[in-house]
């Protein structure tokens, strides 16, 4: 049998590139008589910038200080231990840039195994032992705590929370056999799996404490103070700390039950990790702890060597860095300031786009339309929406007042743009109307302000062609709904200069959007691939497959909607509308149906009904059914599966080689970003490649081995 520091070193043998934490011991009298302690500060060196987490070497260190505050204690030379972080961070779990690295089952349960080793040993000291949770925690940050006997927590606790089934793995050093057994299944399971695939939803300091991971929560100004008060309170006997009566009965498998009814609604059993977690919860009832370990070690294991934590871990580096440093974006130094924002058209879309241009850059933002009363509609938009976010108190009085008296409505457009650095337009989708505007836009705008559309798949440059300056135009096409939505297409016209393009994505920055740049080709990315999906669908529907058939047969990919429902919520219009744009393009491969055709024109929002009755699933709508004309060629949903999946490849193959985007890894950030595709997935490419799809339709992968999977 290996020791623990063997495992250990081998490990880090595969890993020379850590970022190494320290684990410093101190020592300290108690008040109140309660005897010397030993604290453990977790620290790699950074600023909280660089959060501390845990490799081979990083455990290596916290076991070292163990066997050092184990020998005081087994000597009675101290009466308690401590664990804490850094300022901020207390530790935010195993560092994945470690985890890409691993090649084989039997390194991938050496993690497991050496995470285990080192932190259950605070358990076992002969001394009481307290976690300090003073700054973020998440995954083996939060676990490294649990195996303490007490935790306290700092309100200023922005963000706790084990992620791991969001990336693709369980919580596997000790979450999911422990958290049941300390709070209960039915908070455990909201912790590690609703919060996880609610998009790793975050845990703020007294969340901690109301759901009875933390024994004590304390202010953050003089958090590590106080803990150490009530530590010695607890030790002298004057403080008893109490927990609740597990339900080891019905509760536990009916939190165990909800769990998977989650997990199924969320990933519809395309991604393992939510399961494996809720197996390991579901036989800790029984309280064996060991029993508990030995699964999630098997478990993280087998979820390391699968394709799934790879595309989970390839999507978080995708959002985290690709999205923070736009592949192809200009010189930042060449953008132009911007101090006042134009918006053209005063409905739903441009007033969403004021909003967030007021909120973000803060500076005046003004409105025009056609008319008074639809100006008007735009700006009361805007004001309803400051004085909502000031009922929930995320702004004070003082901001929504500056706010609202930063957004203004006219009808000219001279009045309104004549000292306007970036005009954007949010009018009717067609080309005439947007040239129409535009001209008008550039008679009264100065030199320098850039000329921005939200169009979603009209050509930026015939939009330009008119203009005498179309090196200004540039499109920047945000998703619905914006505020909720990331992805920001930035699309290059054929005259677009640099400093348009800079400015473009200066802005971006500044609205905290996800940038993706893209050629001026139809539709561009997000829409031309949902198209060509969507559009696949439609096909096997009109040639007589089953509305039903059609949905279930993209179940296996965990989408967060079907296809029809998705449809739903961009509007049959807006997809019929997109579809004819892109059978002009490419009238080969996009096809306009007659039955989408025939649903718009009977003016239905939707292929479906949602009744009370029914618990508002989806129905299809008997009016649509009756609307359907079919062929005979009924397929099987594998068929269905293939087809759709053969064309998504073949569509993206076609956009690489037209040189859309920079690369395969920029399609994925817009899906991500842009169509809520699941991060298990890492996108679309790495699951075409995994499904052998790739290679099926273009004779190669679209990324390497080990991009996005197990290294060869």
């Amino acid at each position: 049998m290996s020791t623990t520091a063997e495992l250990l070193k081998g490990a880090a043998a595969l890993f020379p590139d850590e970022v190494v934490t320290s684990a410093h011991v101190r020592h300290f009298e108690l008040p109140a008589g309660a005897g010397r302690f030993a604290l453990i500060t977790l620290d790699n060196g950074f600023d909280h910038t660089k959060p501390t987490t845990f490799g081979p070497q990083s455990l290596a260190n916290l076991n070292t200080a163990i066997d050092q505050v184990e020998a005081e204690a087994a000597n009675g030379e101290i009466t308690g231990v401590g664990i804490t972080g850094k300022p901020f961070i207390f530790a935010v779990g195993a560092d994945l840039k470690g985890v890409e690295l691993l090649k084989k089952h039997d390194e991938a349960l050496a993690i497991g195994k050496g995470g285990h080793d080192v932190f259950k040993r605070l358990s076992a000291l002969a001394v009481p032992t307290f976690a300090y949770y003073n700054g973020a925690a998440m995954g083996g940050g939060v676990e490294v705590g649990l195996h303490c006997t007490y935790r306290t927590v700092s309100k200023a606790l922005p963000a706790f929370s084990l992620p791991e089934v969001f990336l693709g793995l369980v919580p596997g050093w000790g979450g999911c056999a422990i958290l049941p057994n300390l709070i209960g299944a039915e908070k455990a399971v909201s912790v590690i799996i609703e919060n996880s695939l609610n998009q790793n939803r975050q845990l703020k300091g007294k969340q901690v404490f109301e759901l009875g991971i933390a024994d004590a929560l304390f202010e953050g100004a003089d958090f590590l103070e106080q803990s150490l008060i009530w530590t010695a309170s607890v030790l002298n006997g004057s403080v008893t700390v109490e927990r609740p009566e597990l339900d080891r009965g019905e509760g536990w498998d009916q939190a165990v039950a909800k769990g998977r009814a989650i997990a199924d609604s969320k990933v519809h059993g395309a991604a393992p990790a939510a399961y494996r977690a809720l197996d390991i919860i579901e036989a800790a009832k029984d309280g064996d702890l060991q029993k508990g370990f030995d699964a999630e070690d098997q478990a993280l294991a087998d979820l390391i060597m699968g394709g799934e934590l790879r595309s989970g871990i390839y999507a978080f580096n995708l959002v985290q860095k690709r999205g923070k440093r736009p592949a192809g974006a200009p010189d930042k130094s060449l953008a132009r300031p911007v101090t006042k924002v134009g918006v053209v058209g005063a409905g739903l879309m441009a007033s969403q786009l004021a909003l967030l241009f007021l909120r973000r850059l803060e500076v005046p933002v003004v409105l025009t339309d056609i008319d008074q009363e639809r100006v008007d509609k735009g700006v009361g938009y805007v004001h309803a929406e400051i004085e909502k976010l000031l009922g929930k108190g995320r702004i004070n009085q003082d901001k929504a007042n500056r706010l609202k008296g930063l957004v203004s409505g006219v009808l000219d457009k001279a009045a309104g743009f004549a000292d306007a650095d970036f005009i954007i337009e949010a009018v009717f989708e067609e080309m005439s109307v947007k040239q129409k505007v535009f001209a008008e836009v550039e008679a009264v705008a100065p030199a320098h302000a850039i000329l921005a559309t939200n169009t979603s798949s009209l050509s930026v440059s015939e939009m330009a062609s008119k203009l005498q300056h179309p090196e200004r135009v540039v499109g920047f096409h945000f998703f619905n709904p914006v505020a909720i939505l990331p992805l920001l297409e930035i699309v290059r016209g054929e005259q677009t200069d640099e400093a348009s393009l800079a400015t473009a994505f200066g802005v971006a920055k500044k609205l905290k959007k996800t940038a993706v740049l893209t050629k001026d080709a139809p539709a561009f990315v997000v829409n031309r691939i949902l198209t060509r999906f969507m559009g696949e669908i439609q096909n096997v529907i009109d040639e007589g497959t089953s509305v039903e058939t059609a949905e279930k047969a993209i179940e296996p990919l965990g989408l967060p909607m079907s296809p029809l429902v998705l449809l739903e919520l961009v509007g049959p219009a807006i997809g019929l509308h997109v579809s004819e744009t892109l059978n002009r393009a490419f009238p080969e491969r996009f096809t306009v149906s007659p039955n989408l055709k025939a649903v718009v024109e009977a003016g239905k929002r939707g292929f479906y009904v949602y009744k009370p009755e029914n618990g508002f699933k989806p129905e299809l709508d008997p009016e649509v059914a009756a609307l359907l004309v079919q062929g005979d060629s009924v397929l099987t949903e594998e068929q269905v599966r293939d087809r759709v999946l053969d064309a998504v490849a073949q569509e993206i193959g076609l956009m690489l080689e037209e040189g859309v985007v920079a690369e395969a890894q920029d399609i994925d950030l817009c899906l991500i970003t842009g169509a809520g595709w699941p991060f298990h997935l890492g996108g679309i490419t790495p699951y075409l490649d995994r499904e052998g799809v790739s290679e099926r339709v273009n004779g190669k992968r679209f990324l390497a081995q080990g991009v996005a999977s197990v290294p060869a």
